[in-house]
């Protein structure tokens, strides 16, 4: 909005670091994949619309730019509408259980730490979930790093949302693994 009124890119600029002016969404993103992504290449990407609502356009990275076969994988959510970080922990508690995980003490536990890390999202607005071979799950959004949960098991549950052949949807993680 400001970017029409204001034609002087310095201004727009100096609004941003001074915080009075949010970074415009291509911008963000474009800061978000380059935290975590640069050594990594693209494998697909595709947009979850639930109903008419577009919800976020993810892509999925990895080491060789295929998957299953990777031991480092990258996901970027840029998100296409604002969601609150409570509702973000609760699909993921959903997704678990539709994928048939226990919601059990140590996915309670895990939720709980995602519920301290991940911040309400707006329009515009990326997060990235990076692993390697170690399976320590690590949460970026644009302005760096939000935290991470060291564990194999967490990795898996938490990458099968997308990834897994029992997907909630089945198309777009097609989309992601490159199967369409």
């Amino acid at each position: 909005m400001f970017k029409c009124l204001f034609k002087s890119s310095v201004f727009v600029a100096a609004l941003m670091g001074a915080g009075l002016l949010a970074s415009p969404p291509v911008l963000a993103a474009e800061q978000c994949q380059a935290m975590v992504t640069e050594p990594l290449q693209k494998v697909g990407e595709t947009r979850l619309r639930v109903y008419f609502f577009r919800v976020y356009d993810a892509t999925l990275f990895t080491e060789s730019g295929g998957y299953p076969d990777t031991d480092a994988v990258a996901l970027q959510l840029n998100y296409l509408r604002d969601i609150r970080a409570e509702q973000l922990v609760d699909t993921t508690r959903d997704e678990w259980k539709n994928l048939g995980y226990s919601i059990d003490e140590q996915a309670e536990s895990w939720l709980q730490q995602l519920q301290s890390m991940w911040p309400d999202v707006s329009n515009g607005d990326c997060l990235i979930a990076a692993t390697d071979s170690q399976q320590q799950v690590r949460f970026y959004n644009h302005q760096g790093a939000l935290g991470s949960i060291d564990d194999s098991q967490f990795a898996e549950q938490f990458f099968a949302i997308w990834l897994s052949e029992n997907s909630s949807f089945k198309r777009n993680r097609d989309e992601l693994v490159g199967a369409r």
